[in-house]
């Protein structure tokens, strides 16, 4: 019997970050996966970060994770999404080479001090009475950990649908784990059903590209990582197609033999991320709905659908993807599938994301009942972080929603619950132009030191990074232009007045038309400084009252999140509390007046009772 600190039960993209998080705080892990092939695996869409899962990445990489570094490596197209729209929403996303990411991070893991990787299929977990656990595996094997994290993914007794198919098994043909959801369940875990999708797989060869729409990278391209430098090339363009009636007249056609419909599935799908027939049905009244046609990788010939995942049988697949333009002759390489299988009740998780209920035991990923890689890895990531702080003896990390999108993600799981897998999107933070992107180091990196997983040189950079932003923004509102026939041509060129008694830099960058770029040749002054330094020093400047006043309500809220409450306390002897109230509050157990704040079911006068009768009491 082989003795740990921490065991990590999946070696998914939660199962990953946690692992380097444990085993980088000096925690000796053990990182069990089914099948080594599948670590870090992309059954679903071979991509990293889009809409508001961007920022998750960047954030990850300023706390020490290792997503960003692995997809900046093994990219092969990057965008930057909404670039039309303001900072707040702006969102990075790669196509990545899928079996490059995959060997990548399994090296680098295979790499980590502190680490074992072992290849097995856990069939149990037991507590003993020294609190600590026993796992077994389906060979008998046993191992002892202190603290165990459940990071199955989408394995959990997993069941593939296709038409009138269904078998056991995980994602892209790999086992299932069967045996471990009667162990957790008698540990005392709640578990119910998810499901989830992808679509086909293609052959390049069958491909009409002439009848598609070309959509490239950009030409100049942000890393998914502040530690990479150096030019980044896009290696592939991707394409765009549409569906058209013949494919929904197809999809309805065969709407009674999808499970989905038929009531063989009885997972709850995501509502974000909708299958083809789901949005035929839904959306009846759109014409067409739109599909991206991604290259799975350099050194493959597979393409993927990406917008057309489906569990209808093999034939009405292959007539609904056929019925696309420039996919007339398309070649299936692998069919398009949905997925079933067991996860948690985040509610019944500390934002720590160690259960309420089991002390020492974790839950990160798909487990917890979200969906998608980034929103796996930050977990994985926390999670990692406090189950080897809690064998220190240490306090865990609690990421606040004021101060990450990963915060946001775990409050709203763990608070509010979700009643199918949750995806992050930007308009579930109320703190969005705080939280951009573009400052999640200025906003993470310093805990990330603090916590150990951000070197000291590293953090050095980054203090001369942060005193460069200072320093620029109190040049450019220090400096003056004086008036010019050149200067008021570029102004009234980008439709704006001119200026009569000169402005500073600062009021100029202020115009929402003009850019810090549009002033370099007015800017005698200026040196040459790293594009993120200046980025920051716009950003700021731009958006100073927007900042100001949000800075002012997570100010607020810091207030409320730092009257703690104690975990223990019985909500229905609280006098002034209604009934509903009480029961969310003894249900979930708030940590802090914050917390208690967003539980669905708590109003604005539930916390001023809190305040008033718990918070002077120092609770």
């Amino acid at each position: 019997m082989r003795d740990y600190s921490v065991a990590v039960i999946g070696a998914g993209h939660a199962g990953a970050e946690a692992a380097f998080a444990a085993a980088r705080l000096g925690e000796r892990t053990a990182l069990f996966t089914i099948n080594l092939d599948a670590i870090a695996n992309m059954p679903c869409n071979p991509s990293i970060g889009g809409t508001a899962k961007g920022h998750l990445v960047r954030e990850i990489d300023a706390l020490g994770g290792e997503m960003g570094k692995v997809a900046d490596k093994t990219f092969l197209q990057s965008r930057m999404l909404n670039r039309g729209k303001g900072p707040a929403v702006h969102s990075l996303r790669v196509q990545s080479d899928r079996v490059k990411y995959h060997v990548e991070m399994k090296h680098r893991l295979e790499l980590q001090d502190n680490l074992d990787i072992i290849q097995a299929e856990i069939i149990s977990v037991e507590k003993r009475e020294d609190k600590s656990f026993v796992i077994t595996t389906a060979l008998f094997e046993k191992y002892t950990a202190k603290a165990v994290i459940i990071s199955t993914g989408t394995y959990l007794k997993s069941t593939i649908h296709v038409g009138e198919a269904s078998y056991s098994a995980g994602p892209d043909g790999h086992l299932a784990a069967n045996e471990l959801s009667n162990s957790l369940k008698a540990l005392g875990v709640t578990l119910r059903r998810f499901k989830t999708g992808t679509p086909a797989r293609v052959h390049r060869r069958s491909i009409d590209f002439s009848k598609l729409e070309v959509q490239y990278g950009d030409e100049k391209i942000s890393p998914m990582s502040f530690e990479t430098k150096g030019e980044l090339k896009n290696r592939v363009v991707c394409h765009i197609a549409y569906t058209n009636a013949k494919t929904h007249e197809a999809i309805r056609e065969g709407l009674h033999r999808s499970p989905l419909y038929s009531g063989r599935i009885e997972g709850v799908g995501p509502r974000y991320c909708p299958s083809i027939e789901d949005k035929v049905v839904r959306f009846s009244e759109k014409p067409r709905h739109q599909l991206f046609i991604e290259p799975m990788g350099e050194d493959t010939e597979e393409m993927y659908l990406q917008g057309m995942s489906s569990s209808l049988p093999v034939e009405v697949q292959e007539k609904m993807y056929r019925s696309i333009e420039g996919l007339e002759n398309v070649e299936i390489m692998r069919n398009a599938y949905a997925i079933e299988y067991d996860c948690c009740d985040p509610t019944e998780l500390f934002p720590s994301l160690e259960f309420k209920k089991i002390e020492g035991l974790y839950g990160a990923g798909q487990f917890n009942g979200t969906s998608g890689y980034e929103e796996a890895a930050a977990q994985g990531l926390v999670a990692g972080i406090n189950a080897a702080r809690k064998i220190k003896g240490q306090e865990p990390v609690i990421l606040k929603r004021s101060q990450s999108y990963i915060g946001t993600l775990i409050d709203d799981i763990v608070t509010k619950g979700c009643t199918d897998p949750y995806r992050m999107m930007t308009s579930r933070s109320e703190y969005r132009l705080y939280l951009r992107q573009d400052n999640a180091d200025l906003r993470l990196l310093p805990l990330g030191y603090e916590i150990g997983l951000i070197n000291s040189e590293r953090y050095e950079r980054f203090l001369v990074k942060k005193e460069q932003i200072k320093k620029e923004i109190e040049r450019l509102n220090a400096t003056g232009v004086a008036p010019s026939d050149e200067l008021n041509a570029m102004l009234v060129s980008r439709e704006t007045s001119p200026v009569k008694n000169g402005a500073t830099l600062a009021d100029l960058i202020r115009r929402p038309q003009i850019s810090y770029d549009d002033l370099k040749p007015f800017d005698k002054q200026r040196s040459e400084l790293d594009a993120e330094v200046c980025e920051q020093a716009e950003i700021e400047i731009k958006y100073e009252g927007y900042i100001k006043k949000q800075a002012a309500q997570v100010e607020e809220l810091h207030r409320l999140e730092q009257r703690k409450l104690s975990p223990d306390i019985d909500y229905c002897t609280v006098e002034g509390l209604r009934l509903e109230a009480a029961e969310k509050l003894n249900r979930i157990k708030p940590l802090s007046i914050g917390q208690a704040a967003g539980i669905s079911g708590v109003n604005p006068a539930d916390v001023a009772v809190l305040i008033i009768r718990l918070g002077s009491k120092g609770e």
